[in-house]
């Protein structure tokens, strides 16, 4: 389930990004899409693609990865983000949810380390 007001856009430093076309208030569920899980050995060869910049490690353990449908994948990293994402192991979904008011136009961001506000470094540089 994607909602009818994300659209995908170019964004001017990270090729393209998640958008909202109205406005969207906090706590809205804005994407649940499945995702297709694969094993540590199939993370190895991706990890020297281009899909390794599109990947979640999966599972408490991170010994497997996923690519998530719909729009999972194309939503750019922010540290706080505006949303923040769920993942539910035993369905294979992920989960995306607004924790503040979403002006319309506006990019929305996850965190990729998970928690809307981890400070962690990632692993490139942020623009």
């Amino acid at each position: 389930m994607v909602q009818p007001y994300l659209i995908v856009l170019p964004t001017e430093k990270r090729g393209r990004g998640v958008f909202a076309a109205d406005d969207i208030p906090a706590g809205t569920t804005i994407e649940i899409s499945p995702v297709i899980v694969m094993e540590a050995a199939d993370r190895a060869h991706l990890d020297q693609t281009k899909l390794h910049d599109y990947i979640f490690e999966w599972n408490p353990d991170a010994r497997q990865c996923c690519v998530g449908l719909g729009y999972i994948s194309i939503y750019n990293h922010a540290n706080p983000s505006n949303c923040e994402y769920e993942m539910d192991f035993e369905n294979d979904l992920m989960e995306i949810k607004t924790i503040r008011d979403i002006q319309r136009g506006e990019e929305l961001f996850i965190n990729y380390n998970g928690s809307f506000d981890d400070a962690k470094p990632v692993w490139f540089e942020v623009q």
